[in-house]
């Protein structure tokens, strides 16, 4: 069957009008797949800036919590330990009494004192703190008193390291007093485990006791107590 030219003509037509609508819908689907990437990308990024700056944050705020240079608390008031040798260092474990090893001996200076020293048992470290030590006489315990106005610094026992402190059982100008011829050491009076030290026998009265000292010569219970 023969078809006229006009007809061709018209189909071809038809073809490139269906060809192009399909080519058009192609691309409008491309062109709106590639928009939905773009958009998909860009929350992407804005996240992913946001979680950034969320971590900034906490390591800001991680590293405020933690002040640069900032030092143990005996270091900035000033009640760490004394060394023996013009340091301070931080306060460890404190000393008992049975951490430590005691000696005394009978000095005549300022009308005469027992010295107490003290060092640690071999392998201990510890801390006499800055407080007096409790020293007491005999069986009933009598107590002395400070010779000082203000408390020492704490001492760290260590090695070869002695603490000092100086005792002076009577500091009453008169004949009153007990004859005693012990001594009981202790560190504070919750000290747990107190030692009692033989000494010559010695009238007690209002009996005074220095600080700790690093050096025998500020041990010297000088004006301790008052004359009643």
């Amino acid at each position: 069957m023969l078809i006229s030219r006009p007809r061709v003509r018209m189909f071809a037509g038809a073809s490139l009008l269906v060809t192009a609508a399909m080519f058009a819908t192609a691309c409008q689907s491309d062109e709106k797949s590639s928009g939905s990437s773009d958009s998909s990308a860009s929350a992407k990024a804005t996240t992913g800036a946001s979680a950034d700056s969320g971590a900034d944050k906490d390591t800001a705020g991680g590293s405020s919590a933690k002040t640069p240079g900032a030092k143990d608390k005996g270091a900035q008031d000033g009640s760490g330990a004394d060394t023996g040798n013009g340091e301070r260092g931080k306060v460890g474990q404190v000393c008992g009494a049975n951490d430590i090893s005691w000696s005394t001996r009978e000095e005549t200076q300022a009308g005469g004192y027992i010295l107490v020293m003290a060092k640690a048992k071999p392998g201990i470290t510890c801390d006499l703190p800055a407080a007096l030590p409790t020293v007491a006489f005999g069986s009933d315990g009598t107590e002395a008193g400070p010779a000082e106005q203000s408390v020492g610094d704490a001492v760290t026992l260590s090695g070869s390291t002695t603490a000092y402190a100086g005792v002076n059982p009577k500091t009453t100008n008169d004949n009153n007093g007990k004859e005693l011829d012990s001594i009981i050491l202790a560190v504070g009076d919750k000290d747990p485990n107190p030692v009692s030290l033989p000494v010559s026998a010695m009238t007690v009265d209002r009996p005074v006791v220095t600080n700790w000292h690093t050096a025998p010569a500020d041990a010297v219970p000088f004006g301790g107590g008052t004359d009643q």
